[in-house]
């Protein structure tokens, strides 16, 4: 069904993007276990996104396909451009964008009603190839254009392992629970504070790194740390997800 669920109609028989932007504002997803990028900035930029895609009758699955035309895009950047200021504020700006329109996918299809299994299916097929591509793409931007030493070239191997380990702990956390959660039980409060202590394992955080693109040796320890910081939030993370699937 094409209709929004509770949105007045302009003249075109379309949802208008004011009235869109009012939903969107109203039926937010809670912000418990949320970093601070995604929970502030990009969510909000992605309820504009949301809204002008709905005001322009662009379908979910439209929205989720061009958050990987723009990622892709950024990613090609890194492989095909030697690094650069401009080369690495560019891939930033369109990574950042990919994942306002992944975002933004999502509310689309909630105030449309046009959401469904294919569509979520489609956005974590995207989600799960576009996640180690991103550390893909820096292995082979610097093994094409630098002289990059063997441990060097290990680091965004290894980064991409855990990137992609940690998201699918996170996506089968979630079915999990969602599958076998007692009636009632309520969900966790959200918190201020571990937003911010999740930053550095933000994709957020990540896409804007790509700005110090064009000095090595920034951008090296910028990622590294990173990847520390994330190995050991991952490792914490998926503790405290094990101990809760137990409990369940």
């Amino acid at each position: 069904m094409n209709r929004a669920p509770a949105a007045e109609r302009d003249r075109t028989g379309g949802v208008s993007f004011r009235d869109c932007l009012a939903q969107l504002d109203e039926a937010q997803k809670p912000g418990a276990g949320v970093p601070a990028y995604t929970r502030w900035i990009n969510r909000r930029l992605a309820r504009y996104a949301a809204a002008a895609a709905v005001a322009l009758r662009i379908s979910p699955n439209m929205v989720t396909a061009a958050s990987a035309a723009v990622s892709l895009c950024g990613l090609l950047l890194l492989l095909l451009r030697p690094p650069g200021v401009i080369t690495g504020m560019a891939a930033a700006v369109l990574l950042a964008a990919g994942y306002v329109l992944d975002s933004a996918d999502g509310q689309v299809a909630r105030v449309t009603g046009r959401g469904g299994p294919a569509g979520e299916w489609l956005d974590h097929v995207v989600d799960s190839v576009r996640t180690p591509a991103v550390h893909l793409a820096v292995l082979g931007g610097w093994a094409l254009h630098t002289d990059a030493s063997r441990l060097m070239l290990a680091l965004p191997v290894l980064y991409c392992l855990l990137s992609t380990g940690h998201f699918m702990s996170q996506i089968l956390a979630e079915q999990l629970v969602r599958r076998h959660r007692q009636a009632g039980r309520p969900e966790p409060a959200p918190s201020r504070l571990r937003s911010f202590l999740l930053l550095p394992s933000d994709a957020g955080v990540l896409c804007w790194v790509f700005a110090c693109w064009g000095n090595q040796g920034g951008f090296l320890i910028a990622y590294g740390c990173l990847f520390l910081l994330n190995l050991l939030a991952g490792a914490a993370s998926m503790r405290r997800k094990y101990r809760s699937l137990v409990s369940l």
